[in-house]
């Protein structure tokens, strides 16, 4: 079998080995062939423009890889959506996917039906972190702590209040002055 490893890490100072090494065992053991290693640094699993993984796409797309390994499905995504559509493309193109510390297996049917529990929950892990931030933010600014990065010699001017919170307020169809925070 035609193998393409994948790993990501969150942070570019962050090592993958923990993943890498693994993984070849694990083709090793099986006797797969590894066409190639595809490794993300300091990309979040939500984003779905990674280097490495559209390479990886591409060389599904092409035919050169008949199966993705992987150490966790959160290493790929955890969008349910992008998970979704991908997981859909892998099947049509007969391409399989093995998780290897979560022990799944698509060309089982046991292991296509726990793949799409994972990824709900994978999701929903997602959306909880953000919500804990986002709870964390509203919490520091009732308690009047300043928010943000601290003034520097490189700043000219003050700093408008956009950005994460701005976005934050526009999701829960409120405004800041609803919220008592400005």
């Amino acid at each position: 079998m035609q193998v393409g490893i994948y790993a990501r890490v969150s942070s570019p100072d962050q090592i993958t080995d923990t993943q890498i090494i693994p993984l070849k065992d694990y083709c090793s053991r099986m006797n797969y062939q590894i066409v190639h290693e595809y490794v993300d640094r300091g990309f979040s699993g939500k984003d779905n423009n990674r280097p490495a993984f559209e390479e990886l796409l591409a060389d599904i797309r092409s035919g050169k890889i008949d199966c993705v390994v992987c150490y966790k499905l959160d290493r790929v995504g955890r969008s349910l959506k992008h998970l979704l559509n991908l997981f859909e493309e892998f099947k049509n193109r007969g391409v399989h996917f093995i998780s290897l510390s979560q022990n799944i297996n698509t060309s089982t049917p046991e292991g296509r039906m726990f793949l799409k529990m994972l990824m709900v929950l994978a999701e929903y892990e997602r959306e909880l972190i953000v919500a804990r931030t986002m709870d964390g933010l509203a919490r520091a600014l009732r308690q009047g702590k300043k928010l943000g990065r601290p003034v520097g010699s490189k700043d000219k001017g003050q700093r408008t209040k956009s950005g994460y919170f701005l976005r934050y307020v526009k999701d829960k169809k409120s405004s800041p002055q609803k919220l008592g925070v400005f």
